[in-house]
This record gives structure tokens, C-alpha cells and sequence, in this order.
């Protein structure tokens, strides 16, 4: 007679790859991060956004002819470790506890994959990767730079992280970026504090004035040889594509062109990927999940063109 486990399915994951909760010999890790700090005025519910992606992952392939003709995931021993215990909005416990398990990931070999959640996460995550990879860039592609100077001591939101990591000295802002900025904001002086910290700013109105290719390529001469933290904020994408996300932001990135600057950061050592700000109560029909998912597929193929470069097609792109 068969057994349950042959009879029955296991714990929904990403992409349907294996659950584990040891890294063994995965090369990459994917991690739900079903957190928020709770002070949107009115649009709370990226803690859902993990359940939310892992659903429509199931519509990802697993083979890019384009890119790789093999199966990436397995190539990569991907698993999917599940969410991080924590309750919403209890900050300073809910770090705590993802920092330890990215950590964890990470002390196991394996590049984190993480998904959320609302921008917060970013800086226990951050906080995991950055002290263990010194020196550690960021490419932070979003609408806002996440870099506000906090209200009070040690107080945080989904505006502060990169605050947090400049400060904290987990990466080398100068040697970061945030691309694509643009919209309204709360208070003046969007961009100072950010400078002050010594990021990089590029604008959307900047990225499509030069061109996509263009600013990618000097991204990649100038992150060469460095670990890098890629990051990525849905509302980044015009709301037209990504329409349930904390903060959405007209005039933002078309699906292609994401998936193109992606791409062209083909060869750099990305150390972590981190997808967040899904927002499932705003969504329709589970677009902005569904091209988050395949925002982390496209970071697990950067990851495979580093570790397995002898057996990754090079991209023929225009420009």
C-alpha cells in the first residue's frame, strides 16, 4: 500500500522545488519574509506577499533556452526553507529572527532568496549578508531610495533600511545605487540625506535619458569583483504591471525593461537577492506577485552564471 508521503503533497513552495530546513549542498536558498511594520496609512498587507508569490510561481518553467538550457533551480540545489517565525509589526523581534536565519543560509554556502514582506526587511537582511561579505555593494532598483533619515533613535520603517546600512557600515555606499527613483514624496529634500550618506542616485527620468544599457554597463565595470547585494522593490514597475505593491508610483518600469536590467547585471558576484514590497490585498489577479516571481528567477540565473559560468549561455543583448 502506499505511504502518505507518496499519496500526499508537501508544503506549497516556491516553484515547487524541495522544502528543507537544512542547506546541505543548495547553492541557493529561497526564504519567505512575511513581515511588515504595520504604519501605512492604508495600504498594509505585504506580509502576505510570500504566500502570494510561491502561488503564482507556479507558473514559472524551469528552463530559459535563451540563457541556460538546463533546469536552474536544480542546477542550483535551489530549496525553499519557508517563512521566518516572527509576528508583524513586533520590529525589533521580527529582525532579530531574520537576520538570524539569513545568516543561517548564508553560513550553509547558499545565496539567500528572499521575498516580502515591505522594505524594512531589507536591513536585517542587509544586516545577515553585509557582515559576512565586507565591503558588500548594493544595486537597489525602486521608486524611493529607502534611505530617509529615521524619526527617532532606533526606529524604523519602510523607509530607513538603507539609513540603517550606511550608518551601520554593512555596505559601501559609494559604491551603491539606487536606480530608477522617482514620484512624490512625504517632506523636502528627497535626495540630501541620501547623498550625504554617499549613495548614488539615479532617476528614472536619468535611466531612460541615457538608456538601460547604458547605465547598466557602468554599473557592472564599476561592481566588478565586488559581492553584491541585489535589491528590489516592486513599485520600481509602473503600477500598470505590478499593481499590488505598498507604494506604487506612475511612470515606473515596464515588466521587459526590469527584466532587462537584470540581465545586464550578468557576471557580477551577487551574494543575496532580495524581492520585496508585495502586497497581495492591492493586487489583481496576482500580477505584481507573478512578475516578482519571475524577478527571483532572473536573479537565480545571475546566480547560476556565476557558479556554473562554463555552462551558462552569454547573453546576446542589444546595446
Amino acid at each position: 500500500m502506499a505511504s502518505l508521503k507518496e499519496l500526499c503533497t508537501g508544503p506549497s513552495t516556491f516553484m515547487g522545488v524541495p522544502w528543507a530546513t537544512e542547506i546541505g549542498n543548495a547553492h541557493a536558498a529561497v526564504l519567505g519574509i512575511p513581515f511588515d511594520v504595520g504604519t501605512h496609512a492604508f495600504r498594509v498587507g505585504a506580509r502576505q506577499g510570500p504566500a502570494s508569490i510561491r502561488e503564482q510561481s507556479r507558473l514559472m518553467r524551469h528552463w530559459n533556452p535563451e540563457f541556460a538550457d538546463f533546469p536552474v533551480a536544480e542546477k542550483l540545489g535551489l530549496i525553499d526553507v519557508g517563512d521566518v517565525k516572527l509576528v508583524p509589526s513586533k520590529t525589533h523581534h521580527a529582525f532579530a529572527q531574520i537576520e538570524a536565519a539569513v545568516g543561517a543560509i548564508v553560513d550553509g554556502g547558499a545565496v539567500p532568496i528572499t521575498m516580502g514582506a515591505d522594505g524594512s526587511v531589507s536591513l536585517p537582511v542587509i544586516r545577515a549578508v553585509g557582515k559576512r561579505h565586507p565591503g558588500m555593494a548594493v544595486v537597489h532598483i525602486d521608486s524611493h531610495t529607502d534611505s530617509a533619515l529615521p524619526p527617532g533613535p532606533d526606529e524604523h520603517n519602510a523607509g530607513t533600511q538603507f539609513h540603517y546600512a550606511a550608518v551601520e557600515e554593512l555596505v559601501d555606499s559609494t559604491l551603491s545605487w539606487h536606480i530608477g527613483i522617482r514620484g512624490t514624496v512625504f517632506r523636502p529634500g528627497g535626495f540630501t540625506h541620501t547623498e550625504e550618506l554617499g549613495y548614488n542616485i539615479i532617476t528614472m527620468s536619468q535611466l531612460m535619458a541615457r538608456g538601460i544599457p547604458a547605465v547598466m554597463k557602468d554599473l557592472r565595470e564599476k561592481l566588478e569583483g565586488k559581492p553584491v547585494y541585489l535589491c528590489l522593490d516592486m513599485d520600481a514597475f509602473d503600477p500598470s504591471c505590478a499593481p499590488g505593491v505598498c507604494a506604487p508610483s506612475w511612470g515606473g518600469l515596464a515588466a521587459r525593461e526590469g527584466i532587462d536590467m537584470f540581465r545586464r547585471l550578468h557576471g557580477l558576484d551577487i551574494v543575496a537577492v532580495d524581492v520585496n514590497t508585495v502586497s497581495p490585498p492591492h493586487d489583481v489577479n496576482g500580477m505584481a506577485a507573478f512578475l516578482a516571481a519571475n524577478m527571483m528567477f532572473e536573479g537565480m540565473m545571475l546566480v547560476a552564471a556565476r557558479r556554473f559560468a562554463g555552462e551558462v549561455r552569454q547573453f546576446q543583448l542589444a546595446g
